[in-house]
C-alpha cells in the first residue's frame, strides 16, 4: 500500500534546441540522462543532428530555425513538473536533477553556475563577471541551463519566440512569478562560439547586444548583428 505521506519524486524534462550540432549534442544528452525526459528541437539541421540525438535516446522535433521558437516547441510537447533548458554546448552536472528534485516549494526556478571548459584565465574571470551580474541583476543566460517549474513556466507566458535574448526576456518574467535561485553547481559550456572574436570582444558584442535589447532594438535586428 502506498503511503499517502511519500510525495513522489518531481518528474524533469530536458529541452534542448540545435542547429548543426552533431559533435556535441550526444555529450548534452547525456550530461541530462537523470532527467526523466529530454527532446531536441532541431532547426533544420543539415549535418546528422538529429541522427545522432536519436541515437541516444532523445525524443526529436524539427521547427523553423529560432532558438526561442525551438524550446518553445520543445516545452510545449514535455510533460515534467520541471523544464530545464539546455544548450546544445552546454554540460548539466550530475548533480543538477538531484538538487532541482530537491527545492523548496517557494522557488519557481532559476539557472546554474556558468563554468567554460577552457582552462584560460581570461575564462575565469568572465565566469567571475557572469556570477555577479547573475547575482546582483538576477540575469542568467541561456548557457547556464535555466530552469523552472511548469505552472511558473506558463505563468510567465512562456519562452518567447524569439531568435536571439529570449533567455533575457524569459528569465526576467519567470522571476516576475516567485523566487529564482542560482545555486553553485557548474554547467560547463564550450568556448567554441568565443572561437573568432576572443572571449573579450564577444563578451563585448554581447553586452552591447543586450543594450540594444533593454533600449528596445527588434530582436530579428539583434539577430543579424550576432551573426555578423
Amino acid at each position: 500500500m502506498n503511503d499517502p505521506a511519500i510525495q513522489p519524486s518531481p518528474t524533469i524534462s530536458v529541452v534542448i534546441p540545435t542547429l548543426n550540432e552533431e559533435g556535441p549534442v550526444t555529450a548534452a544528452i547525456r550530461s541530462a540522462s537523470q532527467a526523466d525526459e529530454i527532446v531536441v528541437v532541431d532547426g533544420g539541421s543539415s549535418d546528422r543532428t538529429r541522427a545522432a540525438a536519436e541515437e541516444s535516446g532523445a525524443r526529436v522535433l524539427e521547427t523553423a530555425p529560432s532558438r526561442g521558437l525551438q524550446m518553445a516547441e520543445g516545452a510545449r510537447v514535455t510533460r515534467g513538473d520541471w523544464i530545464i533548458f539546455l544548450h546544445a554546448d552546454t554540460l548539466l552536472s550530475d548533480q543538477a536533477c538531484p538538487y532541482i528534485r530537491e527545492l523548496d516549494s517557494a522557488v519557481m526556478g532559476g539557472a546554474f553556475r556558468l563554468r567554460f571548459d577552457s582552462p584560460q584565465l581570461t575564462y575565469r574571470v568572465l565566469e567571475l563577471v557572469v556570477r555577479v551580474r547573475t547575482r546582483a541583476l538576477r540575469l542568467p543566460y541561456g548557457d547556464q541551463a535555466m530552469f523552472c517549474r511548469r505552472a511558473a513556466y506558463d505563468a510567465a507566458g512562456g519562452m518567447p519566440s524569439f531568435p536571439v535574448m529570449e533567455d533575457v526576456a524569459f528569465i526576467r518574467a519567470l522571476g516576475r512569478t516567485g523566487a529564482l535561485a542560482f545555486p553553485a553547481i557548474d554547467a560547463v559550456t564550450s568556448t567554441r562560439r568565443y572561437g573568432r572574436r576572443g572571449p573579450i570582444r564577444s563578451s563585448m558584442r554581447n553586452l552591447w547586444l543586450l543594450t540594444r535589447y533593454f533600449a528596445g532594438a527588434d530582436t530579428s535586428d539583434l539577430a543579424r548583428a550576432y551573426r555578423l
